[in-house]
């Protein structure tokens, strides 16, 4: 909008101002004393004037840009408002014209151009050219070298300005710049959420498969063991009521794990743990195990028992189910204890057995994961931040230790 504004002065501006001047010169020609002589050259610089940007006027729509075509016409310009003001200080309005457009007519000759405008101007301004007498030229002088200061005023405010529009336009790029580029960071971000969504929801399915792959082991297949083993009991008993004692046990077993299955199902607290807290679910579970496989098993509490988070209770839980089952199975032991610890900052569980002991380098060899039930325990463990180690010889019995955050209820 400014732009085309400033267009319409530069184009329209030189021939109002030159017929103003004409105006003012033939209202004060009279007082100022112009001659017939001065009225027929004024006549013919008005004339010329106009011819002048008329013919401008056609040529800068094809030479928009700085050209010696545009040093001429404002030096033609110039020395037409010149002879004007000379011959009657009034045309100096249109010498005016010659302050604006400088920066474009004369790229390299700004400075000379403005200066012979003012010269023009404070001739002007001073009375008329040529001052008369001392006075009139200290007058003349004066007004020079103040239309200078102020012209060296303008140029430096309007050098700011144009700078202060040069930093804005940059700052606009740059800023439209960064719009794009946050716009892609925008769409790659949305794209790596989506992406992150399905990788969520893939490891979401993969984890619940392999907690239900866990529970499974720990509950059906160690209830499914127990049952066997009565009822392999109740299949070489020759005697009635011990055959029965033992079918009821298996009967018990099946019931039991139906339940764990279904708790599982619905990933709900182990049984054990519904009404007793940990401790409590540690003795029976260890006493429950020393009665139906015969062998010497204990339970020890150290430190002042808290009540845990109901993730870890079931951890540990797991882990003591998942070993007395392994020692049924492998162990061959006749005694075997199971401690709780409860420390500062964390809770300590130890499973230890006189059994015939393994080698654990050589486990992992032949089963590539160390056995399920031991990988098992190892992942029950660092998913609540814990840590399991194993330690076991050949003919040494075997030593299992879980350490787990002490994470209180609630």
């Amino acid at each position: 909008m400014i732009e085309r504004r400033w267009g319409m002065f530069h184009r329209w501006g030189p021939y109002a101002l030159l017929a103003f001047g004409l105006l003012m010169a033939v209202a004060t020609g009279g007082p100022i004393g112009m001659s017939r002589g001065d009225w027929y050259v004024a006549g013919a610089l008005v004339g010329a004037g106009f011819a002048l940007q008329l013919g401008w006027g056609a040529l800068a729509v094809s030479r928009p840009g700085p050209s010696p075509a545009g040093v001429a016409y404002y030096a033609l310009r110039w020395a037409i408002a010149f002879v004007l003001s000379w011959i009657n200080p009034f045309f100096a309005f249109y010498a005016v014209v010659g302050y604006f457009g400088a920066e474009r007519l004369l790229p390299r000759l700004v400075k000379p151009g403005l200066f012979l405008t003012a010269v023009t101007m404070s001739g002007s301004q001073s009375g008329g050219l040529p001052p008369h007498g001392e006075l009139g030229w200290g007058v003349f002088g004066g007004l020079l070298a103040v239309n200078v200061a102020m012209l060296a005023v303008f140029a430096h405010l309007t050098e700011q300005e144009e700078q202060r529009a040069r930093d804005a336009a940059d700052t606009i790029v740059e800023l439209e710049r960064t719009n794009t580029a946050l716009q892609q960071a925008m769409d790659e971000n949305a794209a790596l959420h989506a992406q992150l969504l399905v990788q969520a929801r893939e490891a979401g399915v993969a984890d619940e498969r392999r907690r239900l792959a866990a529970e499974i082991h720990d509950t059906i297949a160690q209830g499914l063991t127990g049952i066997i083993a009565q009822l392999q009991v109740v299949a070489s008993a020759s005697d009635e009521t011990l055959a029965r004692e033992h079918l009821g046990r298996a009967a018990d077993l099946a019931r039991h794990s139906l339940g764990e299955a279904r708790r599982s199902v619905h990933n709900l607290s182990p049984t054990a743990l519904e009404h007793d807290a940990l401790p409590e679910a540690l003795k029976k579970t260890v006493a429950e195990w020393a009665e139906r496989t015969g062998v010497r098993a204990e339970f020890t509490l150290t430190g002042t028992a808290e009540p845990l988070h109901e993730e870890i209770d079931a951890t540990l839980l797991r882990i003591v189910q998942e070993a007395l089952s392994n020692a049924s199975r492998h162990a061959a032991a006749t005694r075997l204890g199971v401690t709780l610890s409860y420390m500062d900052d964390e809770v300590a569980l130890d499973v230890r057995d006189d059994g015939r002991g393994f080698d654990p380098l050589d486990l992992v060899q032949r089963s590539g994961s160390g056995g399920f039930g031991l990988d098992g325990m190892r992942v029950r463990a660092e998913r609540v931040a814990g840590s399991f180690t194993v330690e076991s010889e050949p003919g040494h019995g075997t030593a299992l230790s879980a350490r787990v955050p002490l994470v209180r209820h609630g």
